[in-house]
């Protein structure tokens, strides 16, 4: 097979320093061409190239300073190809060179923006990345500087680690036919006196330095549908209202912004009816009371994972959040004593309450469980539990998977799930030691069981569950770490090895012996004393 009938090539790193090198007019199945991190200084690509199956061609990071319409004329006939220029110095780039190109992904990362604008005018592209990284030296953006895109049809921008002179209405405004927009890093502290852009649906602002949501003018996006403002450098406030505009926002991303709010989040979250993703998590604390989620009825995921949740209402924070699927409430310091908090949760299938405590560690029959009577993944991990009663979960008849590693359970309460079928059960890292052979059989179907990391005992005592162990190592996850901790000349052995002989030893052998003599013999005589006394 020659090379005609290559499909990808990777050439990246082999000290090449000329395009020539490579035989391109022979490859003419080539669908990927990685030619990154090395000396190539021009772009050059012979007239023949066959590039019309070409999909990706990357040339990050080698010495590329100028780009002709000569070097790039036979890409035109590729259909949708990513181009990667990422960390060349390109200083020059002929006018129309692009002109009339149409490409899936452009990325000219730590470049300079207004040479590659400049060069760009005419070109088509669904991603356009001109972002840059951490600790790179670049040019601030200045009111000019994007001004080459109004020339350019792109939906998706990438300006991310890049920050901005004085941003004004000025700056963005070649921006407004965009559908994706990412500012991520950019220093922003507020960004408002913006031009219309009614096609926006999908926004970045993470990792920015936000005061008030209300800092960012949200009604200039009326079209908006993902929203992610992550790990903002400042506590944020919720301020009333900031997001009313944005009736068909589906995704909202908050999660590590710092935020406290003592009354969440109806007047927050006002007129986001179409709001399916809300995750509020590694936030500060948040306070619940009877209206929090009043406005975004038609949730589907809520992720408060590691914020302090307080409920201050009888009848449950998520009373009227039918459609809700998944709600992760790990870590948030949830009072699990307050029995209405899952009310209303009939749709909800996910649950994750890793990290919260219960009542004297146990989980009792009459639990909030029972509020979720469509559970089918319960996680229970790390809640430092040391019992559960028998019909703590009676309720949830459709459960398929509870994960409750990383507690304190000395027993395999099987009998808890007795009636599941084909239930996943992970009790690792806990502190089982024997295991009774009639508990293992109540697993039925295709039940899977993690035991792993528990200090079992290997001896004539749990007989049982070596045994069954044997016989049913497809039930087994994790057998690698399903090990012996006692006997200690046994500790470290995996389970699947041990063989053990439980079989009665000579003492016990002969004092069954003599008892069974003993019982024939005054078997024998009372019934010679019954004879006589008959007689």
């Amino acid at each position: 097979m020659g090379p005609q009938y290559l499909k990808h090539l990777d050439l990246t790193q082999t000290g090449i320093t000329k395009l020539a090198f490579i035989p391109m007019q022979d490859l003419h199945n080539i669908e990927t061409l990685l030619l990154g991190s090395n000396h190539i200084q021009t772009l050059e690509l012979l007239s023949d190239f066959p590039a019309r199956k070409l999909k990706y061609l990357d040339l990050q990071m080698n010495n590329i300073q100028t780009i002709s319409i000569r070097d790039i004329e036979a890409l035109k006939q590729a259909n949708n190809l990513t181009l990667n220029l990422r960390d060349n110095k390109i200083m020059h780039i002929e006018p129309k060179a692009f002109n009339s190109f149409s490409f899936y992904s452009l990325d000219f990362g730590s470049c300079n923006i207004s040479v590659i604008l400049d060069g760009l005018q005419g070109v088509s592209t669904a991603i356009l990345w001109l972002g840059t990284f951490l600790g790179v030296d670049n040019r601030p953006i200045q009111e000019s500087t994007l001004q080459g895109i109004c020339n350019i049809s792109v939906d998706y921008l990438s300006l991310q680690y890049h920050s901005f002179l004085e941003p004004s209405g000025d700056t963005f405004q070649c921006l407004s036919k965009l559908k994706r927009l990412d500012l991520t890093h950019t220093s922003l502290s507020k960004l408002q006196s913006l031009p219309q852009m009614n096609l926006l649906k999908e926004l970045n602002l993470n990792r920015n330095y936000f005061l008030n949501l209300c800092d960012i003018h949200f009604s200039v996006f009326p079209s908006l549908t993902h929203l992610y403002i992550q790990q903002n450098h400042e506590a944020m406030e919720l301020s009333f209202g900031c997001l009313e505009s944005l009736s068909k926002l589906q995704h909202l991303d908050l999660s590590g912004s710092h935020i406290e709010s003592l009354d969440c989040c109806s007047n927050q979250l006002h007129g986001l009816i179409g709001l399916q993703h809300l995750n509020l998590s590694h936030n500060y604390k948040l306070s619940f009371h009877n209206t929090t989620f009043n406005e975004c009825s038609n949730l589907k995921v809520l992720d408060l994972s590691f914020t302090h949740i307080i409920i201050n209402n009888f009848q449950g924070p998520f009373h009227n959040l039918h459609s809700l699927q998944m709600l992760n409430l790990s870590f948030s310091h949830i009072d699990t004593s307050k029995q209405n908090i899952l009310q209303g949760l009939s749709s909800l299938l996910v649950l994750n309450m890793n990290g919260n405590t219960f009542k004297s560690g146990t989980i009792f029959n009459d639990n909030i469980f029972q509020k979720a009577p469509n559970l089918e993944v319960l996680t229970l991990a790390s809640c430092q539990l040391i019992a559960i009663e028998a019909k703590a979960f009676s309720a949830l008849s459709k459960l398929k998977h509870v994960d409750l590693h990383h507690n304190n359970l000395t027993a395999f309460c099987s009998d808890v799930f007795s009636n599941f079928r084909n239930i996943y059960l992970n009790f690792a890292n806990n502190g089982i030691h024997i295991i009774p052979h009639d508990l293992l059989t109540r697993l039925s179907g295709q039940s899977i069981i993690n035991l792993s990391y528990n200090p079992l005992e290997c001896t004539c005592s749990n007989i049982g569950l070596l045994t069954w162990y044997k016989e049913n190592i497809d039930k087994i996850e994790d057998s690698e770490q399903t090990l012996c901790a006692e006997p200690k000349s046994l500790s470290g052995t995996k389970l699947f090895s041990i063989n053990l002989s439980c079989g009665y030893s000579t003492a016990q052998i002969a004092l069954i012996t003599l008892v069974v003599i003993i019982v024939i013999v005054v078997t024998f005589i009372l019934i010679i004393y019954a004879l006589k006394q008959k007689y």
